[in-house]
């Protein structure tokens, strides 16, 4: 849990302080940059049963918590499954659901919430047939977070439709290309199940791929992840009817992306940092300068990132994957 004076528009400097409970071992210590308002003020290891626990998203819904991640037995495994966590206080957790595939190994699940009402998952399946394709992203709605439908194919063969955000009763999210074409692409749905490509191609240089979302007022801003040269992340922007798209080097390279905005109107970012020691970290973004200003780094380490983000009671609360205490944990 992360607190902050999410209501301030300036910031002040607050010592950043790490709470351990004793049956639980968080041997990293945070860092935090002098100018942040951030205070780390507890982690918690909520699961590791599996012997790969990874990939995560967070939600608040009907006054619970719900996380969901990818267990397998690997970081890339044919076994993948998705485990649905819910909890009252963010605190004591039980497993609410496993979603399996007999065809793929679901991968990166994430969970919003439908103008309807209802949970939302997508998660990207690696097929285990590749004689047509390789991947396909599908989708699952539940009324209570336990009973989830069965899954519905969305989007494209061998296209991954990373994040769902939801805009004036419309989903969006880029898929990426998993093939050697090598782009992204903006698609949209009312329904959420019938998604069409908003853009035939918004960028493709240095080999785009995870992105995160957000809209404020009729603008959309995208936080966006390269692998190849030049290998660092974009920030994009674009206004109504988001088909046309302005990408900013940050100059910085980062995995697992996501974005949100606080109440004061600031934008935080939830990043894989790769320089010196790789670890999750918030991160500010400022659209103004165009610039990613790491806040707060989260006990963490080796194999890690793939944060949820979602506030409440003026609290944030991060999910978040990490091998610093050695097995892969959601934190």
């Amino acid at each position: 849990m992360i607190r902050s004076l999410l209501t301030t528009a300036f910031l002040l400097s607050l010592t950043a302080i790490l709470v351990c409970h004793p049956h639980r071992t968080c041997t990293a210590q945070p860092t935090s940059n002098p100018s942040s308002d951030l205070e780390l003020i507890s982690c918690e290891r909520i699961w590791n049963q599996a012997p790969h626990n990874a990939f995560t998203d967070l939600v608040r819904f009907n006054d619970c918590w719900f996380c969901v991640f990818r267990e397998g037995s690997g970081h890339v495994s044919p076994d993948g499954a998705i485990r649905v966590l819910t909890s009252a206080d963010s605190m004591a957790w039980k497993s609410a659901a496993l979603i399996t595939s007999p065809i793929a190994d679901l991968r990166d699940p994430k969970i919003t919430l439908t103008p309807t009402g209802n949970l939302m998952i997508t998660a990207a399946g690696a097929l285990h047939d590749r004689s047509q394709n390789s991947h396909q992203t599908f989708v699952w709605f539940s009324p209570d977070g336990t009973s989830w439908s069965d899954p519905t194919a969305i989007g494209q063969p061998n296209n991954w439709l990373w994040r769902i955000t939801w805009h004036q009763q419309s989903a969006f999210g880029f898929g990426y290309s998993c093939s050697q074409d090598q782009h992204i692409k903006l698609f949209n749905s009312l329904d959420g199940k019938n998604f069409l490509p908003n853009t035939q191609e918004a960028i493709a240089e240095g080999n785009p791929n995870e992105s995160s979302i957000i809209f404020t007022n009729n603008q959309a801003v995208c936080l966006l992840r390269r692998d190849t040269q030049p290998g660092t992340g974009l920030l994009g922007f674009s206004s109504a009817p988001f088909t046309k798209w302005q990408w900013h080097d940050l100059n910085i390279r980062i995995g697992g992306p996501h974005l949100i905005q606080i109440p004061d109107g600031r934008l935080l970012a939830a990043v894989r940092l790769y320089d010196g020691k790789t670890r999750t970290s918030l991160c500010w973004i400022d659209p103004d300068r165009k610039s990613l200003t790491e806040a707060l780094s989260l006990p963490s380490g080796g194999d890690t990132s793939y944060a949820g983000l979602a506030i409440h009671d003026n609290i944030l609360h991060v999910s978040y994957y990490s091998s610093h205490e050695g097995k892969t944990s959601i934190y």
